[in-house]
């Protein structure tokens, strides 16, 4: 809790310090939509295809990116804007050249009831168009140098997007690095791009090591069989992956695995500051969407916040009524519908703003990392107001 910022956090997740792989500590640039073409729509599974976008020449430099980040991909479904937000799943030299790449790729798994992963599974086609934001996430490596080292990672289902170009960047940049893969999925028939980690496996034989646990299927080795639970983990924490050998620790999945996976390993004896974690959500977002927000009536004579606001240089203000009890992307996405968010549930960071006045309440953080929070950065999608008059710079 940091009394010179005025933030109150009712629960703050700690993130990850991060940075890129095999080069200079990363830093978050605002996000920007671009209309991109698809190039090829995949299937990795019966419930998960993975999507290519044609980046033109003069966009390249937009979507140069790290190992790690994610995408927001933004479209209208019966009338209505949804976005969402993807990792970048290819290797960060994969279709590239000295000007950014030529493609990206993210994979799209079928959410149960979700409106646009089934739509990217059963509709969506080379030659359609959707519009791309700029790679966003600080999901990258804090390792300047590769060489020696060993990184670790623990993946739940879609979970592995973000992590096929950690390992393949990881063990691409140095002759001497380790990756250690724990994937974990209800069945073969499950496992997202199984080619793929076969080639990377017989690329570096002796320096990936890949466990596949499955919970709803036998394997020949019991302790590759079942659920992780915290009795499992430990157990694999003894016999395939040693804590103390490992660098640096990337976890991606769902919340409960991606907390026990914290939990354990800080029980252990590894710093946090070591472990990076991303969560997915799944469903339906929780608040905002669209690109106008949810509605509010500011009814004369009510009591109201004041918020301010500067976006690409221009300022703006919007009230926003006490007891409406919305988000300050809420009320921002009132008067300038181009106010960046993806998620709009504290995950992807894509709302970041910097509170240059007043103070609010943060309900949830999972992507802003502990030096971020001591600049005075919160996320909007999250953030309520606490002061009568509150001030924020997205520009920062």
């Amino acid at each position: 809790m940091r009394p010179e910022s005025s933030i109150e956090a009712e629960r703050i997740a700690e993130s990850f310090l991060s940075s890129a792989v095999g080069g200079p500590r990363g830093s978050r640039r605002r996000g920007r939509f671009h209309t991109l073409r698809v190039a090829d729509v995949r299937p990795l599974t019966d419930a998960a295809v993975e999507v290519t976008f044609a980046i033109p020449e003069e966009l390249r430099g937009d979507y140069d990116y790290l190992a790690g980040q994610h995408v927001a991909l933004r479209t209208i479904l019966d009338g209505q804007e949804v976005r969402r937000s993807y990792s970048l799943c290819r290797a960060i030299d994969a279709g590239g050249g000295g000007d950014g790449p030529q493609t990206i790729s993210v994979a799209i798994k079928r959410d149960l009831g979700g409106r646009f992963s089934t739509w990217a599974q059963t509709e969506l086609k080379p030659g359609d168009e959707l519009d791309v934001m700029s790679p966003q996430g600080s999901f990258t490596s804090a390792l300047a140098d590769l060489d020696g080292r060993h990184v670790a990672g623990i993946a739940a289902g879609s979970g592995i997007t973000p992590l096929m170009a950690l390992a393949a960047t990881v063990l691409a940049r140095s002759e001497t690095s380790r990756f250690t893969l724990v994937y974990t999925n209800r069945s073969s028939t499950d496992v997202m791009f199984v080619e793929e980690l076969s080639e990377l496996k017989d690329r570096y034989p002796t320096r990936l090591a890949l466990h596949h646990v499955l919970s709803r299927e036998q394997r020949t080795a019991p302790l590759l069989s079942g659920r992780i639970d915290e009795e499992r983990l430990r157990r694999i924490f003894d016999a395939l992956v040693f804590p103390e050998t490992v660098d640096e620790w990337f976890l991606c999945g769902p919340f409960d695995l991606v907390q026990l996976c914290r939990d354990t390993l800080e029980d252990v004896g590894v710093d946090s500051a070591h472990i990076r974690y991303e969560l997915f959500t799944t469903g339906e977002p929780a608040a905002a969407s669209g690109s106008s927000g949810r509605p509010v009536v500011v009814r004369e004579g009510a009591d109201v916040w004041r918020l301010e606001f500067t976006l690409d240089g221009s300022s703006a203000t919007v009230e926003s009524p006490v007891d409406a009890h919305e988000s300050i992307l809420n009320a921002a996405l009132r008067v300038r519908p181009d106010v960046p968010f993806a998620c709009a549930g504290g995950v992807c960071g894509t709302c970041r703003a910097r509170l240059v006045e007043g103070s609010v309440a943060m309900t949830e953080n999972y992507a802003l990392e502990p030096d971020e929070l001591e600049r005075g950065y919160v996320l909007t999608c999250q953030s309520h107001p606490k002061t009568d008059r509150v001030v924020v710079d997205y520009d920062v």
